[in-house]
């Protein structure tokens, strides 16, 4: 994913009524001067490349993970909806979000996002524009309303990196910085991110030799992480194993038997808040502990288990994070 500023003004304007028009932005709100800051950019996420001829000031989030990285980046006033909260919002976020109404409780589906005259539409997840939801993006190109993809979850999984990386989060970040002429903000949001990194990694304990499980959902067919997804790079980063990283899916189904055979010795939880069958930690600890079959895990009849939201298992502004709890949750069991 890649945005490139475009140093003159772009001669082309948004084909809606209503939206921001071609030109340079003065909008108070941004991390750089008007003089100095692009006039334009040329995003291209996910194979699909779009002019955005001035920073945005109609944006839509579809999405939270989408919404959290806007509004970290200082964009609250840019935004003129959000939609689809899976969890509370960061606490360091939550006064910003209130200042955004929310579009739809889910995905917003295109006749009522083309109603609120966007300028610029984000996501984190690809089925966010899908046909039932605000639609294809290279329709919405047609429109000239840009359409931005996270490269973690790409349309075509042949566009979609085989591992998550942290560079690629920070990447991103900066993209979206650099569309709305926030490029400092991005900067400083990133350089931020990798310092709580690296001291997560500096302070994970070393040579545990443990093998972590991370459970996400489910109870009859529990839904784990396999290869290739933020839990897997996020063990890696703190040096203990996936225990199911030899199978090359991000979040395959798992079963109980295989689970018992493997018997990791280390359980993360997600912590979900939709209400669904096991969602909820506590939920899956019950679970966990009255099943005959997992009752006998290692993990589970020593308590070794560590929690985190469950939305901090994808990449978002939430990545660090969950390698933060994770290398917490490490030291009080091994430290």
């Amino acid at each position: 994913m890649k945005t490139i500023p475009i140093k003159g003004v772009l001669g082309a304007c948004l084909l809606l009524p209503a939206l921001a028009a071609c030109g340079a932005s003065g909008t108070a709100s941004s991390g750089t001067s008007s003089a100095a800051r692009p006039s334009g950019a040329v995003t291209t996420s996910c194979g699909l490349e779009t002019r955005v001829p001035a920073p945005p000031k109609r944006a839509i989030s579809l999405e939270q993970n989408a919404t959290e990285i806007m509004l970290s980046l200082g964009l609250a006033d840019r935004m003129v909806s959000t939609s689809y909260q899976t969890d509370p919002v960061l606490p360091s976020l939550a006064a910003e979000y209130k200042k955004v109404p929310v579009l739809a409780k889910q995905y917003p589906n295109h006749e009522a996002v083309l109603a609120e005259e966007p300028d610029f539409l984000y996501s984190t997840l690809s089925s966010a524009y899908a046909d039932e939801a605000a639609g294809p993006r290279a329709g919405w190109k047609k429109l000239g309303v840009p359409a931005y993809l996270s490269a973690h979850d790409c349309e075509s999984p042949k566009l979609t990196p085989d591992e998550v990386r942290f560079d690629a989060i920070f990447n991103e970040v900066k993209d979206i910085a650099a569309v709305f002429g926030v490029e400092q903000r991005g900067e400083k949001t990133v350089k931020d991110l990798r310092i709580r990194l690296d001291r997560a990694v500096r302070e994970a304990p070393k040579n545990t030799g443990a093998k972590l499980m991370w459970y996400y959902s489910g109870t009859t067919t529990p839904y784990i992480a396999g290869h290739g997804g933020l839990p897997s790079t996020v063990s890696k980063q703190v040096g203990v194993d996936n225990a199911f990283d030899d199978i090359r899916q991000k979040w395959p189904a798992g079963n109980w038997e295989e689970i018992a055979e493997r018997d990791p010795d280390v359980i993360v939880l997600a912590d979900l808040t939709r209400g669904g069958d096991g969602d909820s930690a506590e939920a899956k600890k019950r679970f966990l502990r009255a099943n005959p079959v997992t009752s006998q895990l290692d993990a589970v009849r020593n308590n070794r288990f560590i929690v985190v939201p469950g939305s901090a298992m994808d990449p978002s502004i939430r990545s660090v994070s969950l390698a933060e709890e994770v290398s917490k949750g490490l030291n009080a069991l091994y430290g």
